[in-house]
């Protein structure tokens, strides 16, 4: 089992800042991905980020240039930088993690991103 823990979410104003991180803990194996996901008010959560831990990098198109997504594997944690933000990323963020074990995607709890206009 691995467990994730979200924390940084907030109010902001359109414009601003906020940082995301997310701690992993319990069976951490290599290779792995880490990354965000978001949901608003409907059934599908969409990409946000991703990172392997070689540190190869995904970005969804409408975070590109305005978002970034870092890892430290010692840790075994990984955050997102979200810069510009507008009120379309409001959202409830999640953190994923994968492996190559066949035991599917496990996610954090979710962390509210408001974005004021």
């Amino acid at each position: 089992q691995v467990q994730l823990v979200e924390s940084g979410g907030g109010l902001v104003q359109a414009g601003g800042s906020l940082r995301l991180s997310c701690a992993a803990s319990g069976s951490i194996f290599s290779p792995n991905t880490m990354g965000w996901y978001r949901q608003t008010p409907g059934p599908q959560r969409q990409v946000v980020a991703t990172i392997t831990s070689g540190d190869r990098t995904n970005y969804a198109d409408f975070v590109k240039g305005r978002f970034t997504i870092s890892r430290d594997n010692a840790k075994n944690a990984v955050y997102l930088q979200m810069n510009s933000l507008k009120p379309e990323d409001t959202a409830v963020y999640y953190c994923m993690y994968a492996d190559f074990r066949g035991r599917g995607t496990y996610w954090g709890q979710g962390t509210q991103v408001t974005v004021s206009s």
